[in-house]
């Protein structure tokens, strides 16, 4: 089992859950952030610092929200599991699925 980050986290990026994070495993890409699977120790401590409730314990995770889980794993399919998310800064990439997404929270 493993955190997820969803929808309101896109084109927000606050990264509370970053600095919150224990083992590092919350990686940046151009729109959204992600949580290596591998890397989660399943400890929590992301998702009470999110300031738009876009982290979610897979078993939790709103089914509107279901395909976020794919999303979540399938990022790392070519990175793999690089061992933190530090050294990596902002990954210029992102899943297809929030790709395909029209700009949220503009405010309007």
């Amino acid at each position: 089992m493993t955190y997820v980050i969803a929808l309101p986290c896109v084109d927000v990026k606050d990264r509370a859950c970053v600095d919150e994070c224990p083992v590092d495993c919350i990686y940046e890409g151009n729109r959204s952030l992600y949580i290596q699977p591998d890397e989660c120790v399943d400890c929590g401590a992301c998702e009470p610092v999110c300031p738009v409730e876009a982290i979610f314990y897979e078993d939790d995770l709103p089914d509107q929200w279901a395909d976020y889980y794919k999303a979540n794993v399938e990022f790392f399919d070519d990175l793999g599991s690089p061992g933190g998310a530090a050294k990596m800064g902002v990954i210029d990439k992102d899943h297809p699925l929030i790709e395909a997404l029209p700009p949220q929270n503009t405010g309007e």
